[in-house]
């Protein structure tokens, strides 16, 4: 075991020397950051111009009124935020009409036109038509105008008091709250729970990808240049396989510790919420242990490469069940109880992940909390004891990938 702790401690600052590593120590962070917040912030973000939007009523009848209800929303700085363009021209077919409208969009003369027609006897058709398509904010606005309305004109048509038209319109938002205890709420919407979840899924899966693939290419290099001989006549393949897993495992806490001294002083920035913290412990403790399993599997599996074409694409296949999980992140956000999300949280490749997203979605039972630990000690234990004898055959095995049934003749020995 001293031997093994001896090749950790190499490991550890072979690697932590590295250019590769001090860099991504700040940069990864950095990168989950944005990918974490400026799409969010991309898709709230307003408009600080305003746009030129034109109307073709091919009905005559909603003009007038639809623009007065969209000229309502106006800009930070109190300017509208829209200037609404009549396109419709007696005297011209629709088709004409609607050609010369989409051409001014074309020559970007209109950011868009809304379009309104017949659509049977006693209903309409709108349509936004723009050179691009994905600007939610506005559809839901036009939308909503026209909506309302439709809505005032017909409780008007039945004499309905104008009071009434303003009470009927008047919105009432529904804020969802998640209750941690009695009488206690929690902190955060559903923004701030993805936010949280996604961002230590994503360090949890890029700190992985690097670490394994930096193992496998420090043990093919190893091999290449018949440095793993020299290491086997001086330590058993155990001591060799538990220093490399516990000096990387070593270094990934070290920069998960760094990255939470980041998140805290984030905190005081007022960049990063303090709710985001408030399952810490469970999703350290998931975090953990889903990177010691996936460490482990990397050295075994990673062990039998003797190029560098093959250890990529070990590497390839084992960061695939990496990424499996965030498929699912909607979803489970969604429906943390549903069946399917309960099974990933069983299946030890996607169980670290699948935990981190529902420990910050609703409260978790003790028993399953206990239950899906020991599945993954159990994992962890029962990869460790295969990967050890793949380690064992692997590291001195030259010239082609071993074959299935080589495989299984080392975990028969």
């Amino acid at each position: 075991m001293k031997k093994a702790f001896t090749v950790a401690r190499w490991e550890f600052f072979e690697k932590v020397k590295s250019k590769t590593f001090i860099i991504s120590l700040f940069l990864t962070p950095a990168i989950i950051i944005a990918f974490s917040v400026l799409p969010t912030l991309l898709a709230t973000g307003e408009s600080d111009t305003t746009k030129a939007i034109g109307i073709l009523d091919l009905t005559q009848e909603y003009f007038s009124d639809f623009k007065d209800e969209i000229e309502v929303y106006k800009l930070k700085s109190s300017i509208p935020a829209y200037a609404i363009l009549n396109n419709f021209k007696p005297g011209l077919t629709a088709d004409s009409l609607i050609k010369s409208a989409d051409a001014m969009v074309i020559e970007n003369k209109l950011d868009g036109y809304i379009l309104i027609r017949q659509n049977g006897a006693d209903s309409v058709k709108v349509e936004f038509r723009t050179k691009s398509i994905g600007n939610f904010q506005d559809i839901a606005r036009f939308e909503e105008a026209f909506n309302n309305l439709r809505i005032k004109r017909k409780l008007v048509a039945e004499n309905v008091s104008p009071q009434i038209i303003k009470f009927i319109k008047q919105r009432i938002n529904v804020n969802q709250v998640k209750i941690e205890k009695p009488g206690e709420e929690g902190k955060g919407g559903f923004e701030m729970v993805f936010f949280s979840s996604i961002i230590f899924i994503l360090l949890l899966m890029m700190m992985i990808i690097y670490s394994g693939q930096m193992l496998v290419r420090s043990m093919l290099e190893e091999k290449s240049n018949r440095l793993i001989e020299i290491l086997i006549s001086s330590c058993t393949p155990q001591d060799l396989l538990f220093g490399k897993v516990f000096g990387l495992s070593t270094l990934g806490f070290s920069q998960v510790l760094v990255w939470l001294l980041i998140g805290f002083s984030l905190i005081g920035a007022a960049i990063v919420p303090i709710s985001s913290f408030d399952n810490i412990h469970l999703i350290l403790l998931y975090f953990i242990l889903g990177f010691i399993f996936y460490t482990t599997l990397f050295v075994g599996i990673g062990s039998v490469a003797s190029t560098e074409q093959e250890a990529q694409q070990i590497t390839s296949y084992l960061s695939l069940l990496l990424v499996l999980p965030s498929i699912f992140i909607i979803s489970t956000l969604q429906n943390p109880d549903s069946s399917l999300v309960k099974i990933f949280s069983y299946i030890p490749f996607t169980l670290p992940s699948v935990m981190i997203l529902r420990v910050n979605v609703s409260p978790i039972p003790l028993w399953e909390i206990a239950v899906t630990v020991l599945i993954m000690i159990f994992s962890i234990t029962l990869t460790i004891k295969i990967s050890a004898k793949i380690f064992r055959f692997g590291i001195l095995y030259y010239g082609k990938m071993p074959t299935l049934a080589e495989i299984k003749v080392w975990l028969k020995d």
